[in-house]
């Protein structure tokens, strides 16, 4: 927390939203000048702050728009006289400590037109104008003076309708101080406003509290009313993002405001207390890494409780802490921002840059995920588009989109493996391509594995050097500590294309007052022995994937590499000697997956049909007593699907029960991911074992769940509320508790007039793979399943 200032008030600014009856920005220069000096304001309000108090105010016309904003010091205030001649107007006096460049571009323009007039009758002369500073402080480290400049009075004043408080020193600026008293002390007689007093709420105060860091999204998704006609795709990636769209029957990456075709997936807070993305987020992550964002695709939809999120949370610059719904979130400055807001920040960028290149709103996407995303983060990316003012048409897997981009017009018939290497996820999925059917037939991944990693190997060898080199280990702050993974990627970027880089970073630490660096030369050969042992575990994904479907290597026919790891030279040379062939280079790995989701997003509007058949690439199942995970629905089952689970109470008159919903492959809790507990409400009581229930289990074509519940005694539906607040810790302790469980361990098969009709979406998927089917059959292909 800041430290107090000599009145004992803490610089901690208190928040002040100020809305003005004005409704333009020409009517407020001219009505509300009175108020305004080059050195403070006065704000009318019938609740003042205390003298002293730090103030972080925004005014605002009827329509929204800011005029002022800034942050001050609370310097005097004036009590309410309605019995004065004129009355007098309650508020206080504040003195501008900063403002940012519009503001005070516009109290310049105001105090200017003021001097011109010449000063009213009975007004304070004007503020000594003081030199511009060359450069507007930060609103945190704004130098305030030790003791108010007074302002010379008028030896004469004329009495006068109205008057103008004491005019207050410019901020930044000195002046000498006259013998006069100080202004900032409460005046010896009233000295009225020239507002117009017949309009009693001017000025009117919505709110105050602590300071808040504005991102520019709302609270909850806004409704799209009017679609638009562009749906573009989105690569929203760990590194870095993008967009495609096709225009004119042509697929293409749009560019960014900088040229660039990828936008950093980066989110920082800069010195004057703004959100800033992309590119500008990326100039700040040596200098500020505190309040710099980066790498949040890893850890969105998941709990901060959850075991890998403890593990990682320490690696990061920033702060991780619990967000207000049990998951993973960020300290940013002073706010605690989740990471579907981050995301949402980063695809409200890409969306922008769109726009811009279009010339015309864009609020529809399509937005890939990780293949082996689990179905909490898949909605928390669908949640992130929501918030960033998108329709999300769908989400699709990344290895799907790269198949898309390869195969799109070319009647291919072939079994392809994409190998999905990016910045912070490895996947691999296996692809059966029949002319415009996509049909994938076995996926996996590590959501824990990507160039980030690498980068990691690299730099546990500069650390081990530098303790070799000065004797001790390093102990450098966070901005030396991120220069060294930014020279980490650096010299793996250049060692792809040399066999020798040299890191020279200096000035990297102190000891005994003497300036510390690093001085190191690393080749290749030191990099691939670092890294194989991660190039090692991404092929044995791809082996696992390729026995979940009783295949071998030999039985692909193209290996598709994207992703921007993918182009380290150790990753071709072993993907190679695993699949007996070279890979393919037929896609660029950074776009490959954004062209593949444009492709798609075109096709939803009517163009080219595609089919797509994706599979769930992690087991679904509850949670059982003792911690044990009964399988509801199995890894590589072909989407959409819906299974039925029946269950009966475990005690007599009971009316309600939990399930703790888990995914992943393991026979016990703690080797799953907790996706949430889904609470049956309103069961009729009855005796233990009467009462029935069939638990639907839905899965989407994007892979997105949807639970409900059916009483089978009377046919009525049951309130089924999935929630992940209670936490997977509490949830699993649950479980492991003996006694009485909340659910029979026993199940019983649903009636098969319970079960409910396909939907449509489903039932036309369904008529998909069979035509994926007849088309192997027709064609020859043996089957894999």
């Amino acid at each position: 927390m800041p430290p107090a200032d000599k009145r004992g008030s803490e610089r901690t600014p208190v928040g002040l939203l100020v809305r003005l009856s004005y409704g333009s920005v020409d009517e407020f220069t001219e009505r509300f000048a009175v108020n305004i000096s080059r050195g403070g304001i006065f704000i009318r309000t019938r609740e003042p702050r205390p003298v002293g108090t730090h103030l972080a105010f925004d005014l605002r016309l009827q329509g929204g728009e800011t005029v002022i904003r800034g942050r001050g010091v609370v310097r005097w205030i004036r009590e309410e006289r309605p019995d004065a001649h004129p009355p007098t107007a309650p508020g206080m006096g504040v003195q501008f400590t900063w403002l940012d460049e519009r503001s005070q571009a516009l109290v310049e323009r105001m105090a200017a037109r003021k001097e011109l007039r010449g000063a009213a009758p009975g007004v304070g002369a004007p503020a000594p104008i003081a030199p511009r500073p060359e450069r507007t402080p930060a609103p945190t480290r704004a130098p305030l003076p030790a003791s108010p400049a007074p302002v010379a009075r008028p030896p004469t004043p004329t009495p006068a309708p109205a008057a103008t408080p004491p005019a207050l020193p410019r901020a930044g600026a000195t002046a000498t101080p006259p013998p006069a008293p100080s202004p900032f002390a409460a005046p010896a007689a009233p000295v009225p406003a020239l507002a117009d007093l017949s309009r009693p709420h001017r000025v009117e105060q919505l709110e105050a509290g602590p300071a808040r860091v504005a991102t520019g999204l709302p609270d909850e998704p806004v409704p799209i009313t009017r679609p638009s006609r562009y749906v573009i795709g989105i690569d929203l990636g760990t590194s870095n993002s993008c967009a495609a769209v096709v225009r004119d029957g042509r697929p293409y990456v749009i560019p960014s405001r900088e040229g660039y075709n990828t936008v950093p997936s980066i989110v920082a807070l800069n010195a004057r207390n703004r959100i800033v993305v992309g590119h500008l987020a990326r100039a700040q992550l040596l200098t500020n890494p505190r309040a710099t964002v980066w790498g949040a695709k890893r850890l969105v939809g998941r709990a901060f409780e959850s075991p890998v999120v403890q593990e990682i949370k320490g690696k990061f610059a920033y702060e991780i802490v619990a967000g207000p719904d049990g998951l993973a979130a960020v300290r940013l400055g002073p706010e605690t921002l989740t990471l579907e807001q981050v995301s949402a920040l980063v695809l409200a960028e890409v969306k922008e840059v769109a726009q811009n290149h279009l010339g015309e709103e864009v609020n529809r996407a399509v937005i890939t995920v990780p293949a082996y995303y689990n179905e909490r983060q898949r909605a928390a990316v669908r949640h992130a588009g929501a918030l960033a003012g998108l329709k999300v048409e769908r989400i699709l897997n990344e290895p799907t989109a790269a198949a898309l981009a390869y195969a799109f017009g070319r009647h291919l018939d072939q079994r392809v493996l994409v190998y999905d290497l990016g910045g912070g996820t490895f996947d691999a999925s296996v692809l059966e391509l029949n002319d415009n059917v996509y049909e994938v037939v076995s996926t996996g991944g590590d959501t824990f594995l990507g160039g980030v990693d690498f980068d990691n190997r690299i730099v546990e060898r500069m650390l081990a050097a530098w303790e070799r080199a000065h004797g001790a280990p390093f102990a450098g702050d966070r901005v030396a500590l991120s220069r060294m993974v930014d020279a980490a990627e650096r010299a793996k970027c250049a060692l792809s294309e040399r066999t020798e880089h040299r890191v020279d970073l200096p000035f990297l630490a102190l000891a005994d007052g003497r300036p510390l660096s690093l001085d190191l030369a690393v080749t290749r050969d030191e990099v691939v022995e670092l890294v194989a042992p991660l190039v090692d575990r991404t092929l044995a994904v791809c082996r696992d994937v390729l026995a979940a479907r009783s295949l071998s290597a030999t039985d692909i026919d193209e290996v598709i590499l994207v992703g921007g790891q993918s182009r380290m030279p150790l990753v071709h040379q072993k993907v190679g000697e695993f699949f007996g062939r070279a890979p393919s280079r037929a896609v660029h790995p950074d776009e490959a997956v954004a062209v593949g989701a444009a492709l798609l997003a075109h096709s939803l509007q009517g163009a080219e049909g595609v089919v797509l058949i994706d599979v769930l690439p992690m087991s679904i199942g509850i949670g059982l007593p003792g911690g044990r995970v009964k399988t509801i629905m199995e890894r590589n089952t072909p989407l959409p699907a819906r299974k039925q689970y029946g269950l009966t109470t475990s005690h007599d008159g009971q009316t309600e029960f939990e399930l703790v919903v888990l995914q992943g492959e393991g026979a016990h809790a703690d080797d799953c991911e907790y996706l949430g507990t889904l609470r049956l409400e309103g069961l009729p009581p009855g005796p233990r074992g009467m009462v029935k229930i069939a638990v639907t289990f839905e899965l989407g074509a994007e892979c997105l769940l949807t639970v409900t519940a059916r009483e089978l005694n009377t046919g009525r539906k049951v309130q089924a509320v999935m929630s992940a607040r209670e936490g997977a810790a509490s949830a699993r302790r649950r479980l492991e508790r003996e006694g009485a469980p909340a659910v029979s361990t026993g199940s019983f098969p649903v009636p098969p007039a319970e079960a409910a009709e396909p939907a449509g979406e489903a039932a036309a998927s369904g008529a998909a793979r069979g035509l994926g089917g007849l088309l192997r059959r027709l064609l020859g292909r043996s089957e894999a399943r």
